[in-house]
């Protein structure tokens, strides 16, 4: 990884951070540059962002990597993802594992490549006891696969006699949804001028705070992400409540 440059900790910093890494295809094309070299930049700017999370007081960061919906891209463009991918990986374990970043990957890895799937099990394995940030990455998600996989599984408990119907929560659905363990985020940014959230946490972000960044994901830099924390710690949040008086 990139020099580690410390910031100074955010009073009521969003804890859960999730991100839409959206914006390097466009970012490479207004230079004149392949859609792929796009890809390699944002993969540096993963690699900044997540060294200064901890830092300014991010506890999990999230961020979508590959949708279900990607794989609709060009071939090639795919292949070159999934060898970033494989090559992220190899090259920042070590690092991960030694600056306390927990990774877990979510999404439907059946699809995903054989050796990269072996290599997202290592890295998992590898940081598990690590404790100053849970990096989650979406790899292959979707959250309407994600909600038909948890439903799915809560039928078979239906049908194998282990759940009551009337049993069935919202924390019972929660607990089978990919992020199971974690909360939900508190701030969901995007970037690249793009408001929606094109299928990503769609249960989670019930409640989320939303920041919509005009930068492409290459432009959306430690200080410009440690701006928009700032700003959101400043908001109130309600969750549905009326403001007390």
């Amino acid at each position: 990884m990139s020099e580690h440059i410390e910031y100074m900790k955010i009073p009521n910093c969003p804890e859960h951070v999730a991100i839409v890494m959206d914006g390097n295809g466009r970012w490479a094309a207004e230079r004149g540059l392949p859609r792929t070299h796009g890809h390699h930049r944002g993969v540096e700017r993963v690699r900044e962002i997540v060294r200064a999370a901890p830092s300014l007081g991010v506890k999990i960061l999230t961020i979508y990597a590959f949708s279900t919906e990607n794989w609709h891209r060009p071939d090639h463009e795919v292949r070159v993802l999934m060898s970033l991918f494989r090559r992220f990986v190899v090259r920042e374990v070590d690092d991960l594992e030694t600056t306390g970043v927990r990774v877990r990957f979510i999404g439907q890895r059946e699809r995903l490549p054989g050796n990269l799937r072996n290599l997202m099990a290592m890295m998992e394995a590898r940081t598990a006891q690590c404790r100053d940030l849970t990096l989650q990455i979406a790899l292959n998600y979707g959250a309407r696969s994600e909600l038909v996989d948890a439903v799915r599984v809560l039928a078979e408990r239906v049908r194998a006699g282990d759940l009551d119907p009337d049993a069935i929560t919202e924390a019972e659905l929660g607990a089978n949804l990919y992020t199971q363990g974690l909360p939900d985020p508190d701030l969901i940014i995007r970037t690249s001028g793009e408001k929606r959230l094109s299928n990503f946490l769609l249960w989670q972000s019930a409640y989320s705070e939303f920041a919509f960044i005009p930068e492409c994901w290459p432009d959306f830099t430690a200080g410009l992400f440690a701006t928009v924390l700032r700003e959101a710690a400043g908001r109130e949040r309600r969750f549905g409540m009326v403001k007390a008086t």
